[in-house]
């Protein structure tokens, strides 16, 4: 009986260690997931930090009194700019490390600004159904990156760089002469074909938002050319195609309010505004 007991004793000394070991080895397993966690959460944060946001100048604060009768499309309208913004924001993430020094300022900034003049103009021009149409709001389309530099070519430069020279008639197809690369070419429904009889005080301008719509063509055609290869393959709509089609469709709401101001207002011009890419 005396014997036993020692043997007994061993035994359990022998358990009570494995037990340790397993909580040890449990111990270090979770010590190992929670480094992983930390790993990616500091991984994300990172990538988030790298991609910046974009910095936009604020609209509300430069409208004039807004009539009643306004109010509603006024406010949706800014509503759509916020969402505009944080769509941008999500692309910069999304894009992080993809493209060259002017893939931000093509595939974002520029898109974003295009976007942004359509929305502010549709602003002005329902605050002018009733009272003073507010002018100078385009100057608030631009955006910039919050990092200092980080905006390559800075906030409008798109803009500012030289068209491809069109070859369509007014509201027609401009194919620019050095699109027809490997970058394809933007196809347009033509407007002017499409319009009623002009009046005479509305000609000027019907005249200059008809080569203005030939002037958007064929900056979206030199973008197509500049950013050949860059992006995913949703790249073309999303930067060039979506944002030319607002931009048509705002200029071509000003044909009709034009036109409607001493004659019957045209209606469905807006089936023209969507372009489509000829390879």
């Amino acid at each position: 009986m005396s014997r036993a007991l020692p043997k007994y004793n061993k035994r359990r000394v022998v358990m009570i260690g494995g037990a340790s070991a397993v909580v040890l080895s449990a111990a270090v397993i979770a010590g190992s997931a929670l480094a992983g966690e930390s790993h990616d959460n500091a991984q994300n944060a990172t990538t988030k930090a790298a991609a910046n946001t974009v910095n936009c100048p604020a609209v509300a604060p430069s409208l004039p009194a807004i009539p009643a009768s306004a109010k509603a499309e006024v406010d949706r309208n800014l509503a759509l700019l916020n969402t505009q913004i944080a769509e941008a924001n999500k692309r910069l993430v999304d894009t992080v490390g993809q493209g060259g020094p002017n893939f931000v300022q093509n595939a974002i900034l520029g898109p974003l600004k295009d976007k942004r003049a359509s929305t502010i103009d549709r602003i002005a021009i329902s605050i002018g159904r009733t009272a003073a149409k507010p002018t100078g709001l385009d100057a608030l389309a631009a955006c910039t990156l919050n990092t200092a530099g980080a905006a390559a070519g800075g906030a409008g430069a798109a803009s500012t760089a030289p068209s491809a020279p069109a070859t369509a008639q007014a509201g027609g197809d401009a194919s620019g002469a050095g699109a027809a690369t490997a970058a394809g070419t933007i196809t347009c429904p033509d407007v002017a074909s499409q319009l009623p009889a002009i009046p005479a005080s509305a000609k000027a301008e019907v005249d200059r938002n008809l080569t203005l719509l030939n002037t958007q063509i064929a900056e979206a055609n030199k973008r197509l050319v500049d950013t050949v290869g860059q992006g995913g393959p949703n790249f073309v709509q999303n930067a060039i195609l979506g944002p030319l089609k607002d931009k048509r469709a705002s200029t071509i709401d000003r044909i009709a309010i034009s036109i409607g101001r001493t004659a019957a207002k045209p209606t469905g011009l807006d089936t023209l505004a969507a372009c489509t890419l000829t390879k």
